[in-house]
């Protein structure tokens, strides 16, 4: 039987039916980019000889330099359908005899003659998220001019010229944002969020502690991310007490005593929490003095620290001309399950490690500090400039870092026990046990971070403020 619809009825079908999308998904690429194993990175090779050495003539009998012979280095290529080498191209460590900075640069780039159109920007493409997934903060490439258009397209920004076996060459760099992207996701709202607080009055602005108006109480608090509660609440117990251990050390300050806000969707739940909060405030020698806690609601948990000092260290005392120093533990390893994230050094300490390392400040008395937390060393460094009313360059190569840590991760990661102090040049920092401390940068005038790599180049790292909360006196200096 056919049946027939009014023209309301249809209407009012084809309001309530699922529309479905027939339209075709787009075909996948006539190629797949991967890092080339002996046959990938031979047939590589030979392309190269083909393109720079019979045809173009830009190198004479072959090709190959330092960095082929350089275990670090990684050759990727794009492969057709049937599995012929279409194209790669070659990354790595831009100094093949000297250790890792962090600065890598992509070279050799070729593609087979008849290669599908696309296949050169894909593997360009591909060498830019390699090297950041490797920890590298600057990517250079010298390109021929011919060719520049496909890097600026994607992206590249122009550095400079060059000339390659006679041949008119442009240096470029890759902007690697995951400096800036990580200020924009954890410190960039505070300015107007917190705007018209005392925020620790005047000379202290910026500061993770706050100095107790009429008393020499310094109050610190920090709320754990409740996905980091929910996924480790141990840890995330153990963190409660050092994130605040940390922000009184910053300001010089000896911690008195804590106090915990914690919630769980149950009692089991809850007390997995105050484990990892009991064992940390036992390691550190802090007891936990109160607080309040909830069960049958969301994770969370936020603790509050109070310390003493008569003489708080501020963020905000820097100026131009100081020489800024990293102290940084450098023991330990990533914390199971935040690798690149979270670098555990403090677990395996004993309490005078751990007191000792955190007195640091107190007993060298600098002229600012601050603790290298959620915003990374990078961010945290924007943070003390951005308090003393200036900028800051950091000198890449002289970092401390631990052989576990790639350049990148360990400027964005949250490293345990680290401190950055800013003082007048040659005035040493006290020592810190098993810390290890060393001098990596200045304050300079103007704002932001700029990062200084071996060749003498400086970078921009943070354009300008990191937190818009301005200078800690309300003046630049």
């Amino acid at each position: 039987m056919r049946t027939v619809l009014s023209p309301q009825e249809l209407a009012s079908l084809e309001r309530s039916v699922l529309l479905v999308d027939h339209r075709l998904a787009a075909p996948a690429p006539p190629w797949r980019v991967e890092e080339a194993g002996p046959d990938g990175a031979a047939a590589h090779r030979a392309l190269r000889h083909a393109a720079f050495v019979e045809e173009q003539g830009l190198f004479v009998g072959t090709d190959l330099d330092g960095a082929d012979d350089d275990p670090r280095a990684v050759t990727l290529v794009a492969r057709g359908t049937d599995g012929t080498v279409l194209g790669g191209v070659r990354l790595g460590p831009a100094d093949p005899g000297a250790p890792d900075v962090g600065w890598w640069t992509g070279s050799r780039l070729v593609v087979r003659p008849g290669a599908p159109h696309g296949t050169g920007a894909a593997l360009v493409a591909a060498a830019c998220a390699h090297a950041e997934a490797a920890g590298a903060l600057r990517f250079d490439a010298t390109v021929q001019d011919r060719y520049l258009r496909l890097f600026t397209r994607l992206g590249w920004r122009v550095t400079g010229a060059a000339e390659v076996g006679g041949a008119p060459h442009t240096t470029v760099t890759w902007p690697v944002g995951r400096l800036t992207a990580l200020v924009q996701a954890t410190k960039a709202p505070l300015g107007g969020l917190l705007a018209g607080l005392h925020l620790g009055g005047s000379g202290f602005v910026g500061d993770d502690g706050a100095p107790v108006p009429g008393t020499d109480v310094v109050a610190a608090c920090d709320a754990i991310l409740p996905s980091m509660v929910e996924r480790d609440p141990a840890w995330a117990g153990w963190c409660g007490v050092l994130v605040n251990v940390n922000d009184l050390s910053a300001m010089g300050a000896a911690p008195l005593g804590l106090l915990d806000a914690v919630a769980g969707r149950d009692a089991s739940f809850v007390a997995r929490v105050l484990a990892g909060l009991r064992a940390a405030a036992d390691a550190w020698g802090v007891p936990v003095l109160g607080g309040h806690t909830q069960v049958g609601v969301p994770a969370a948990l936020g603790v509050t620290a109070l310390g003493r000092t008569d003489r708080p260290v501020p963020a905000g005392g820097g100026r131009p001309g100081h020489a800024v120093s990293l102290t940084a533990d450098l023991g330990g390893g990533w914390r199971r399950g935040h690798t690149g994230r979270q670098w555990d050094s403090t677990s395996g300490r004993t309490r005078a490690e751990l007191q000792l390392m955190g007195s640091v400040v107190a007993r060298t008395a600098p002229a600012a500090a601050k603790d290298v937390s959620m915003a990374g060393l990078v961010g945290t460094l924007g943070m003390l400039a951005e308090a003393s009313g200036c900028g800051a360059v950091l000198d890449v190569a002289a970092v401390p870092r631990p052989d576990g840590a790639t350049t990148g991760d360990w400027a964005t990661c949250f490293p345990g026990t680290a401190f950055l102090t800013a003082d007048a040049p040659g005035r040493p920092v006290a020592p810190a046990g098993p810390a290890t401390t060393a001098v990596c940068g200045e304050l300079v005038p103007g704002s932001g971070v700029r990062l200084r790599w071996p060749d003498g180049s400086l970078t921009p790292a943070l354009p300008g403020s990191v937190t818009g909360l301005g200078p800690a006196t309300g003046e630049a200096a």
